[in-house]
């Protein structure tokens, strides 16, 4: 039998490598940043044309490289980060798999320009799908320069499973964001297209922070400081009030590298509790310093997550960390008066007890009043007469009406008949099967959706005009996000215009929703992105299901018996009245025969 087992091109096993490696343009962007980075770089600008699909280039002011260098650079497995294994457990540069550049040259026609300061000349090297088309000496900066053009050009089936222009584009900002906050005594600049979209000087990480997400968080940071033998914790947290209602803004860096742990998350999270809504979450930017025995970052190809040898302890540094910096600036309530240092002193200062302050402070006139009348029931003379007055009241009859006693019984009224709410929460129905249990949130949620998705399908909605416009700055992918959707925005009733760089006049939004124009279309967008993220939706579903879980019923309003009636018309009118949007029940009915089976009938 002849032998079947034989070993891979290098071209084929760098594309299979590249799976892992490069899965969209924005895992591209990461990795030819983080090696700028790593090269020494002050300066690092990103240029991306059609959300990366067709050019993402990186240019930077680093180290450079020899021309054996960048010809190595393009080999599996070549790097200057690690020479022993024992290194692993000592790193501080992002990269050191030496996978990037070779699965990214396979998968692309790349384009690398390097020159190191002492050179006069340069090195060109062109690649297309592994295979190296030219390399000679050029004249460019001191640096490196890398363009990949025409991504997953030789995998169309993977270039087909790329999502539209304004996802792919969100998640290129998501990884500048991410580098950005991490190194910000480094100037980055992002460029899409023709148009300037970041241009960040370096300077502290909170002026960083300004300039990505807006002035609007220039007074919503609480610093973050902690420091034990184990690890350092740095940054900042954000107010209670800013939170928003999708994960997004939060970050987490370990000796400078972006991480996803849902561990240290909750520790974060943990330290609000209390001070948020429910579904809302905070925004944070932590930096973890450890020695990196501590930890082993080789776990996953994209080394966003890593592991501690005692996680336990990096979580109650983080906890402490961010419970302190939110109690240091006030963000947390204080409930403990008699620990209240500062407050001891004023009224010591002041000459006054502490009863007497609360008294004066909070002793209403109402409740002085109400106190007043209570000493006068304890007096005796008062307690006399009314004791008088109790003993001198006629006795009453008491009687429980049964049907011994009683030959017609009151008929029951047309709400104990006919439909009620329970919990603030279910609507019950009686029926001739038995009981209709219905979801008042998840049917508010099927009505809306098919109201909304027939506007989207042809038939616009109705918009209310605002007294007073409202102005709102969105960050740029937002902002870009939100052009790309105006006319399925529009047609869902809501009414703006393009109000300077990033930022809309907001004259009108969809009737018959209550609430703030502003919160309304940003909690819209943040439910689409939140959409896109956990599913794969049309445009049109995603933002009617959108729009439908922000203005849908919610779990403890009350409503009235109109409201209730019109629910019920509107959801039995649907074309699919069972499942909510999401896939969950929107009722339930509880037969009568099984009722009857529990009182053994």
């Amino acid at each position: 039998m002849p032998d079947i087992i034989q070993l891979l091109p290098d071209s084929i096993a760098n594309q299979i490598a590249a799976g892992e490696v490069v899965q969209r343009p924005a895992s591209a962007v990461k990795e030819l940043m983080e090696n700028s980075i790593d090269a020494g770089a002050t300066t690092v600008q990103l240029i991306v044309k059609e959300a990366g699909k067709v050019l993402i280039q990186v240019i930077d002011n680093g180290q450079g490289m020899s021309q054996t260098d960048a010809r190595m650079s393009l080999e599996r497995h070549a790097t200057s980060k690690i020479r022993v294994a024992e290194d692993l457990f000592k790193l501080r540069t992002m990269g050191f798999r030496g996978e990037a550049l070779a699965s990214i040259a396979a998968v692309s026609q790349l384009e690398i320009k390097t020159r190191q300061a002492q050179n006069d000349l340069g090195t060109l090297i062109l690649v297309e799908g592994s295979e190296i088309k030219k390399q000679e000496p050029v004249a460019c900066e001191k640096g490196t320069s890398i363009s990949i053009k025409n991504l997953f050009y030789n995998i169309p089936a993977r270039r087909n499973f790329l999502k539209s222009n304004p996802i792919e584009m969100r998640h290129i900002v998501d990884e500048f964001h991410r580098l950005a906050l991490a190194n910000p005594e480094v100037a980055f600049s992002l460029v899409q297209g023709d148009e300037l979209i970041y241009d960040l000087p370096a300077g502290k990480l909170s002026q960083r922070i300004v300039s990505l997400f807006g002035k609007a968080y220039q007074q919503q940071l609480a610093a973050a400081q902690e420091e034990t033998s184990l690890v350092k914790i740095t940054g900042y947290a954000g107010r209670p009030e800013s939170a928003r209602k999708t994960r997004g803004e939060q970050f987490i860096f370990v000796n400078q590298r972006y991480i996803k742990s849902n561990y240290l998350n909750h520790a974060v999270t943990s330290a609000y509790e209390g001070l948020l809504p429910d579904g809302s979450f905070p925004f944070y930017v932590l930096f973890i310093e450890i020695d990196p025995r501590h930890i082993d970052v080789n776990v996953h190809p994209t080394k966003t997550e890593i592991k501690f040898d005692d996680e336990r302890a990096v979580y109650g540094v983080v906890w402490s960390a961010v419970k302190q910096a939110l109690g240091v600036h006030h963000l947390a309530p204080a409930l403990d008066f008699q620990a209240d240092v500062n407050l001891t002193s004023k009224l010591s200062l002041q000459g006054l007890n502490k009863e007497t302050y609360f008294d004066e402070q909070f002793g209403s006139a109402l409740f002085k009043s109400n106190l007043q009348n209570w000493e006068k029931v304890f007096e005796q003379e008062s307690n006399s007469r009314l004791f008088d007055k109790v003993n001198t009241q006629p006795a009453k009859e008491l009687r429980f009406e049964s049907s011994m006693n009683q030959t017609s019984l009151p008929t029951p009224t047309e709400a104990e008949q006919g439909m009620f709410q329970l919990f603030q929460r279910y609507i019950v129905k009686a029926t001739r099967a038995g009981l209709l249990i219905i979801d008042q949130q998840a049917a508010h949620e099927r009505v809306l959706f098919e109201k909304y998705l027939n506007q989207l399908k042809g038939s616009p909605g109705n918009s209310q005009q605002s007294l007073f416009p409202q102005t709102v700055t969105f960050s740029a992918p937002d902002f870009a996000l939100l052009m790309e959707m105006e006319k399925e925005i529009t047609a869902l009733g809501f009414r703006f215009e393009v109000f300077g760089k990033n930022a809309l006049l907001i004259s009108g939004s969809p009737a018959n929703v209550s609430g703030n124009e502003k919160e309304l279309l940003e909690g819209l967008i943040e439910q689409f992105k939140k959409n896109q993220t956990d599913l794969q939706l049309p445009l049109q579903e995603n933002l009617a299901r959108a729009l439908a879980k922000r203005t849908g019923i919610k779990v403890g309003q009350k409503l009235r018996s109109e409201e209730i009636e019109s629910l019920l018309e509107g959801l039995f009118s649907c074309a699919m009245p069972n499942y909510s949007p999401e896939g969950k029940p929107t009722f339930f009915t509880f037969d009568s025969s099984k009722l009857e089976s529990y009182f053994n009938r």
